[in-house]
């Protein structure tokens, strides 16, 4: 397996979505155990005009982080219980991020936080250092898209958007 170097994150959102589904998220814990599991599903979020993107609104305490440089984690409490993770992407200032939307037998965004063991204390770290990171296999994988979920707020054209990237 192949570690993703930030040049593959510093790219456009969308292609960062769709490159990221059968990549292998890890997360080396505490005491040294590395778990493992498939990305099968993400989103992408793709700045400042995309009425479903954090950063639509400007930027904030929150929002800051969309704004680093691509490679930069950034978790947040949805509905004050789950965490979600994305990963930012593209240049700095420009706030696009990819979230990690589900894994193989963790199918969801809290479910998979919860499988590896991830919090807001990864926000604003790095998706390249040693707690965190994203490996390829070489696996070819077959992508399908679909509408985002979950962004009722969003204009209908931005709910409208295949900016969901699913598994095969």
């Amino acid at each position: 397996m192949k570690r993703l170097k930030y040049e593959f994150y510093h790219r456009p959102c969308l292609q960062v979505a769709q490159d990221l589904v059968g990549k292998w998220l890890v997360r080396r814990l505490p005491s040294g155990e590395l778990l493992r599991l498939r990305i099968s599903e993400t989103e992408a979020y793709c700045g400042e005009a995309d009425t479903a993107c954090h950063a639509h609104k400007g930027r904030t305490k929150r929002t800051e982080v969309l704004y680093a440089d691509a490679g930069t984690i950034y978790i947040y409490l949805c509905y004050g219980m789950h965490w979600l993770l994305n990963v930012v992407t593209g240049d700095a200032e420009d706030p696009q991020a990819v979230l990690i939307r589900a894994c193989v037998d963790a199918p969801g965004p809290g479910r998979l936080t919860k499988r590896l063991f991830i919090t807001g204390e990864l926000n604003r770290g790095s998706i390249c250092g040693d707690e965190l990171w994203i490996e390829d296999d070489g696996q070819a994988t077959e992508v399908e898209t679909d509408k985002r979920v979950g962004i009722g707020y969003a204009s209908q054209e931005d709910q409208d958007r295949l900016w969901r990237f699913k598994l095969k």
